[in-house]
């Protein structure tokens, strides 16, 4: 009896002792589980080692600017309007006022190997007195004139025609200027640099009671939407003809026919027509040259007299 009494605690002490491991060896398994798992390190651990590593520099050099968020296949960009792509792509309709200003007057520039006495880039002095230009017609036979800013040149300067149509810039001394354009010429005993100026174009300097001002003046290649015309003179025919050139922008230095041999070089009258008196290429093409060389053709103008044919050319602008 004694023997069975003293096995009984021995048992109990094995069955506690066997929890006691396994509940060890649950607890070693758990451990190695978790110390295993990808990321194993317990998260306090795991966020203090990589504080250092991973906080951003103080320094604001380091910030990269955040990308501006693109727009959402939901919510595409808004389509341009017809206008608003008008505007974006085509400038304004309306030109701006100082682009309407039209320019002030300047002398013409550049050589002219065909210039008389009046060459471009020059500044002539003289005087200025005025006449009544009526309508302003005159030695140039050009007829009336659209306005009566017109001059007649001195003799000198008038150069047997060659004065003719060439637009002039006249400054006074008190800094008033006016454009003229040449329509006459002044003789004798007007001097060399003096311009009769018509009324209307003198009172744009001064008082008409001023009678004679002191002035300079120089060659204008001013800018016009004008083309050049041609007029043949009274009684012109295939025999004979004078034939005229009109509004050109430069002066005139050659009117020239052509013939079977090429260009025939026709004489220059004081009264501005260029004659041919055997009637050589009346009717054909003309060949016109301005004073800086700049050549214009003229084909198929009929003899028409004393009518003005306009043509679809024009000496450039110097």
């Amino acid at each position: 009896m004694a023997s069975a009494s003293h096995r009984r605690p021995l048992r109990k002490r094995r069955t506690a002792l066997v929890w006691t491991v396994a509940v060890a060896a649950v607890g070693l398994l758990v451990s190695l589980v978790i110390a295993l798992r990808p990321g194993g390190e317990p998260d306090p651990v795991r966020t203090a080692a990589g504080t250092a590593a991973t906080r951003p520099s103080a320094s604001p050099t380091t910030h990269k600017p955040t990308p501006a968020p693109k727009p959402s296949k939901a919510s595409p960009a808004p389509r341009r309007t017809p206008a608003a792509a008008a505007s974006a792509t085509t400038p304004p309709a309306r030109p701006s006022p100082a682009a309407t200003r039209p320019s002030a007057p300047r002398p013409a520039s550049g050589t002219a190997p065909l210039a008389g006495r009046i060459k471009p880039g020059t500044t002539y002095t003289g005087v200025a007195t005025h006449y009544d230009a009526k309508d302003g017609d005159g030695a140039c036979l050009y007829g009336p004139s659209s306005d009566l800013m017109v001059a007649a040149m001195n003799h000198a300067d008038y150069e047997t025609s060659k004065a003719c149509g060439a637009y002039i810039l006249v400054r006074a001394a008190s800094g008033a200027s006016v454009t003229v354009r040449v329509t006459n010429e002044c003789p004798l005993p007007c001097a060399p640099g003096q311009l009769d100026l018509s009324k209307e174009a003198f009172a744009k300097l001064a008082g008409l009671s001023a009678g004679r001002i002191p002035i300079t003046w120089s060659l204008l290649s001013p800018g016009t939407s004008d083309t050049v015309a041609i007029r043949y003179k009274t009684g012109s025919s295939r025999h004979w003809c004078g034939i005229q050139a009109l509004g050109h922008r430069n002066p005139l230095a050659r009117l020239e026919v052509r013939t079977g041999g090429g260009w025939s070089r026709l004489t220059r009258t004081e009264y501005n027509y260029f004659l041919s008196p055997d009637g050589t290429g009346c009717g054909g093409s003309l060949r016109l040259t301005d004073i800086y060389g700049e050549q214009l053709t003229v084909d198929g103008l009929a003899i028409r007299p004393d009518t003005v044919q306009p043509t679809r050319v024009q000496f450039s602008r110097r």
